[in-house]
């Protein structure tokens, strides 16, 4: 049923297009979109109001991503079900075990992506999918993901560039996939959310050969006079 996954879709859109940045950002008096890299994701909140209200952002993005991939649960309780007698939909959904869930998974997370980065809420500007791509991945393919996310942490730690362990625990998904021998369908999916969060670090990727991207520096403690 075609009408399914583009009903999945929209309402994954939707989702996605929810600014938490920015309504987290203004409870605080600022608009994010004016300071720092002017981008309304996780890490330019955390940048400029702190760990707290950074935090609550990531979390917020990445339950988008999660809820949009779990639309399929709902799909199940209603009794939608897919025909796969079309190719394209026999493809993501007959040829995986006729699990019609993770058709309707991707379908909805893809949605939520593209809402998270062209929100109809702040005139088609957003962040760039990461947080969202981790929740959603979380559901679909939660050991890959895992996987990815020990790439980010290690890469982070190592070097301080939120930009570069972004991009290399997204280039990790795949990779990640395709070794544990996860479905087709998957793996085709995971590759596109990876090149879609390389694509959307396009200017953070000039900056880190032209080694002028900003490191993520803890402030020092104030130290109290004598």
């Amino acid at each position: 049923m075609f009408a399914a996954l583009v009903i999945i879709a929209l309402v994954g859109y939707l989702l996605g297009s929810l600014p938490f940045g920015y309504v987290v950002a203004r409870a605080k008096g600022v608009n994010i979109f004016e300071v720092g890299s002017k981008n309304p994701g996780a890490t330019n909140v955390r940048r400029v109001l702190g760990a707290g209200p950074g935090n609550l952002v990531f979390a917020l993005d990445a339950l988008k991503g999660a809820v949009a991939s779990s639309w399929a649960l709902g799909a199940f309780f209603l009794n939608v079900k897919i025909e796969a007698d079309e190719p394209f939909l026999k493809f993501f959904s007959g040829h995986y075990a006729g699990s019609d869930w993770v058709s309707l998974g991707m379908a909805g997370l893809v949605g939520a992506l593209l809402g998270h980065s062209f929100s109809c809420f702040t005139k088609f500007r957003g962040g760039k999918g990461v947080a969202t791509a981790a929740g959603g991945c979380l559901v679909l393919m939660p050991v890959g993901t895992l996987i990815a996310g020990a790439v980010w942490v290690g890469t982070f730690y190592a070097s301080r560039y939120v930009s570069l362990a972004s991009i290399l625990s997204a280039i990790a998904l795949p990779i990640s996939v395709l070794t544990l021998g996860q479905p087709k369908p998957l793996l085709i999916f995971a590759g596109i959310a990876a090149l879609f969060v390389v694509v959307r670090h396009r200017a953070n990727i000039t900056r880190l050969l032209n080694g002028t991207e900003n490191r993520f520096v803890k402030k020092p403690a104030a130290t109290s006079s004598p």
